[in-house]
């Protein structure tokens, strides 16, 4: 077994033994993917000041986010179709999110539903909920979310319609994979994929089969999708759902100044700069280079944090930093995930709380409270002009 060191000697694993389709699903944005590579790249022109002789013991990774304690300043993000990386994928990367002291968001295209998720978990995880028309959904959603002790809702709002994924669409993305021949020649090398498949029931969209009006069985499932998302979304709507959620309500999807206001103007409690992992938008801003401008204009209002392209504690380092109270990984809980299961998501926090920690105290820092923009050397022109 290879010595795993890095968030990349994951990545390498994890293409091995996921079908390709789901690979392809994590691993790739929309259009020419120049977002999804500037997401994880734009951290690279951000550089850490070292400073020598500064006491570094006593450190700690500690914090909070929505007021609820964390033993890292990340949660893990929402990722749709977790439970086709690897069988029961939600409550495994949910139990080793709660084991390690982090927050896990169940994304509403979940493979295993809230209902498996809560009973499965002993501390409650947050609640990801897309801006869909039918009303009855929503609030049944909502409150199924209550009933399992959600302690957070995450409303995605930059899903109204879907960017263009090439590689989803040469795929035949489905849950579960279509038996087509293709599919076929690839499933027949991913053994230890298909033996964890075998020994779960959890293979459709659990949180949208025998739920949502008209969706009794997985064949209705496409058209219902098709349908649901909400091209007529506005700040009013968003009001509507923070009616049906009395709990604390985080807004994911902000890139633009604007568009942070108007959350903080609904009553949210927190936002998430993200470009959904440039899966929507190509050509928009990385949520790094977005980031500064958000801050300066709501920063002290609202807590901040940051989603899209972190890959190191560094990352983090240079995130909360510049600001965020937090951020969240996607694509690097799921390399672990689809490579080694629970235990791979273990080891990827493991992973990078100690490059956050090293990092830190090589900053001269002892604590998350302590790190600000002075230990960053950032360009002039890194922030996005809003202007022009």
């Amino acid at each position: 077994m290879a010595v795993i060191t890095c968030i990349n000697d994951f990545k390498k694993i994890y293409e091995r033994r996921v079908p390709r389709m789901f690979y392809d699903y994590a691993e790739s944005g929309s259009w020419t993917e120049q977002t999804f590579r500037a997401n994880t790249s734009d951290f690279a022109d951000i550089l850490l000041k070292q400073r020598v002789a500064i006491d570094m013991t006593g450190r700690s990774t500690a914090t909070q986010m929505i007021g609820q304690d964390v033993a890292l300043p990340v949660a893990l993000a929402p990722v749709g179709m977790t439970g086709m990386q690897h069988a029961d994928g939600e409550i495994k990367a949910a139990r080793a999110a709660e084991k390690f002291g982090v927050p896990y968001t169940l994304s509403t295209m979940s493979i295993c539903s809230i209902e498996d998720v809560a009973a499965h978990t002993e501390k409650p995880f947050w609640m990801q909920v897309y801006t869909l028309k039918d009303d009855d959904f929503m609030q049944r959603l909502f409150d199924r979310a209550k009933d399992a002790k959600c302690s957070a809702a995450v409303i995605t709002v930059d899903l109204q319609m879907l960017g263009q994924r090439h590689k989803d669409l040469k795929n035949g993305l489905s849950a579960p994979p279509k038996p087509t021949l293709a599919n076929m020649i690839n499933l027949s090398t991913k053994w230890r994929w298909g033996l964890g498949m075998l020994g779960t029931k959890r293979r459709f969209f659990g949180n949208i089969v025998g739920h949502a009006k008209g969706v009794e069985d997985p064949s209705s499932l496409m058209d219902w999708t098709a349908n649901a998302f909400d091209q007529a979304l506005n700040w009013d709507r968003i009001r509507q759902f923070r009616k049906m959620w009395d709990g604390p309500l985080i807004i994911k999807g902000i890139i633009d100044p604007r568009d942070a206001k108007e959350a903080l103007n609904v009553g949210a409690d927190a936002i998430i700069v993200s470009n959904h992992g440039g899966r929507q938008l190509d050509g928009a801003l990385s949520a790094i280079r977005a980031l500064p401008a958000i801050m300066d204009a709501v920063g002290d209002k609202i807590e901040v944090h940051l989603d899209s392209g972190i890959r190191s504690g560094q990352d983090i380092l240079k995130a909360v930093a510049m600001g965020a109270k937090g951020t969240y990984i996607g694509r690097s809980y799921i390399y672990g995930l689809g490579a080694m299961g629970e235990a791979g998501v273990t080891k990827t926090l493991e992973i990078l709380q100690k490059e956050f920690d090293v990092s830190m105290g090589l900053c001269g820092r002892r604590s998350v409270k302590d790190l600000d923009r002075d230990i960053l050397m950032i360009p002039k022109n890194f922030s996005g002009n809003w202007q022009d």
